[in-house]
C-alpha cells in the first residue's frame, strides 16, 4: 500500500514537472550553454575584437592612447548599451550576454574591454534600472550612442568602506550642493556625465547617503591629471573635484537614504563586468603561451611535449575555464556572493595565468615585444578595481554563513 501510495506520488511529481517545463519555457537554470542569442553576441564581440582591437592593442598600451575610435564602433554595434532598454537605444540584453560581450573584447584588447565594462555595468545600467524616464533622457539615451558614463563612489580616504564618504549635498531650495573629492574615475577625462555617491547626514553614515547624476560640464566640476597605471594603460583614470556643484533635485538617483543600497547592488553587477574582463585577459594569455610553445623548440621538440610546459598550460587552462563558468553563474544568478566568489576567482586566475605565460616564454616574456608582460600588467590589476580580493573574500564567507544562519 505504501509503496503504491509512493509511486503515485512520484508519478504526479513527475507530471506536475513536465506541465511547468512546457508551462515556463523562459524559466532558465544555470547551465554552461550559451542561448542563441548569447552565441550570435559572443561572435559578435569575437570578430570585432580579432579584426579591430588585438591589432592595435600593444600600440594603445604602449602610447597610453585612449580608443576613441572603437568605443565609436562599439556605439555603432550597440554594445555601449547593451542591457539598456531599445527604447532608448540599447539591445535590451542580458547581464550574461553582456559578460560575454566584455570577456571577448578584453581578449582583443584589455583597455577596451575594460571601458566598455564599467560604462555598461556601473552607469548605463544603473540609469537604465534606477532612473525616472526624465532622468533617462538626459543621463542615458545619449550614452549608448557615444557619450561615456562614470561612476564615482571611491575618495581618499573612502574605498572599501563606502560608509565612511566625505564628500557633502547639501539641499538648497530646488538644488542640491555638491563638495568633495572622488579619486578613480575610469574614463572621467572623456565622461559626460557621472553618478555620484554623497552623504546629506555624515552622522547616519551609510544610512545618510544618496546618489546623484551629474553632467560632467557643471560649473564646480574638476577633473584631475590622468594617473599613470601599470595595467590597461590606454583607460584613464583621475581624480574628480566638486566646488559647490549646483545640480536640479530631480538629478538625485533614487532617494535620499538610498545611496548605499544603489551603491552595493550596482557593485554586485560591477564585479561580473570585472570578472568576465579578467576571463578575456586570462584566455590572451593562454592563447600567448600557447601559440609560441607550438612553435618554440627546446631540448630538440616543441615546448608543447616537455611535461614542465604541458603542466603549467593544463593549469591555465583549469583556471580559466572555472573563472569563467563562475562569472557565466554570476550573471545568470545575480547576488553578492556570485559576483563575489566570480570576482575573486576571476582575478587570482588572471593573474596566476599571466605568471604562466611569462614564465612559459622565458626570455621573451620579459619583453615589450611580446604580449606575455602586457597580459601580465593587465591581469594585476583585476584584484583591486571594482573591490579588492579581500574583501570579496569576506564577502563571500559572509552571505555563506548567513545562509546557513551560522552568523
Amino acid at each position: 500500500m505504501a509503496t503504491n501510495a509512493l509511486f503515485k506520488s512520484a508519478k504526479l511529481s513527475f507530471c506536475t514537472l513536465q506541465y511547468v517545463k512546457k508551462a515556463l519555457p523562459q524559466v532558465r537554470t544555470f547551465t554552461c550553454k550559451l542561448n542563441e542569442q548569447q552565441q550570435a553576441i559572443q561572435e559578435l564581440a569575437r570578430d570585432f575584437a580579432n579584426e579591430q582591437l588585438k591589432p592595435n592593442a600593444a600600440k594603445l598600451d604602449l602610447e597610453g592612447r585612449f580608443p576613441f575610435d572603437h568605443i565609436r564602433s562599439l556605439s555603432r554595434l550597440g554594445l555601449m548599451g547593451a542591457a539598456v532598454d531599445e527604447e532608448y537605444g540599447g539591445r535590451g540584453l542580458d547581464y550574461l550576454s553582456l559578460a560575454v560581450a566584455v570577456e571577448e573584447l578584453s581578449r582583443g584588447c584589455a583597455s577596451t574591454g575594460m571601458i566598455m565594462c564599467i560604462h555598461n555595468f556601473l552607469y548605463a545600467n544603473l540609469v537604465n534600472e534606477k532612473g525616472t524616464p526624465e532622468q533617462k533622457e538626459v543621463f542615458l539615451r545619449d550614452f549608448t550612442r557615444g557619450s561615456i558614463g562614470c561612476f564615482a563612489l571611491s575618495e581618499p580616504d573612502a574605498g572599501s568602506d563606502v560608509a565612511n564618504i566625505k564628500t557633502r549635498a547639501t539641499p538648497d531650495g530646488d538644488y542640491w550642493v555638491l563638495n568633495g573629492k572622488k579619486s578613480w574615475l575610469s574614463s572621467a577625462i572623456e565622461g559626460s556625465a557621472v553618478a555620484v555617491f554623497a552623504t546629506f547626514d555624515p552622522t547616519l553614515r551609510h544610512k545618510g547617503l544618496a546618489c546623484f547624476l551629474v553632467p560632467m560640464d557643471t560649473e564646480g566640476v574638476f577633473r584631475g591629471k590622468k594617473e599613470p597605471l601599470m595595467g590597461v594603460r590606454a583607460v584613464t583614470a583621475c581624480d574628480l573635484t566638486l566646488e559647490e556643484v549646483r545640480i536640479p533635485r530631480s538629478y538625485m538617483l533614487g532617494h535620499q537614504g538610498e545611496g548605499f543600497r544603489i551603491a552595493m547592488e550596482q557593485l554586485d553587477q560591477g564585479r561580473i563586468g570585472i570578472a568576465a574582463h579578467a576571463v578575456g585577459i586570462a584566455q590572451a594569455a593562454l592563447d600567448t603561451a600557447i601559440n609560441y610553445a607550438k612553435e618554440r623548440e627546446a631540448f630538440g621538440k616543441n615546448l608543447t611535449r616537455l611535461p614542465s610546459v604541458k603542466d603549467r598550460l593544463t593549469d591555465m587552462c583549469i583556471m580559466v575555464e572555472s573563472a569563467r563558468l563562475l562569472t557565466y553563474r554570476a550573471a545568470t544568478e545575480l547576488s553578492t556572493k556570485n559576483s563575489s566568489m566570480a570576482k575573486y576567482v576571476a582575478g587570482r586566475s588572471a593573474a596566476a595565468v599571466a605568471d604562466h605565460c611569462v614564465q612559459i616564454l622565458g626570455g621573451r616574456g620579459l619583453s615589450t615585444n611580446y604580449d606575455a608582460e602586457r597580459h601580465y600588467r593587465d591581469a594585476r590589476g583585476t584584484q583591486i578595481y571594482g573591490g579588492v580580493t579581500d574583501i570579496q573574500k569576506r564577502l563571500v564567507g559572509h552571505f555563506l554563513l548567513k545562509e546557513h544562519d551560522a552568523l
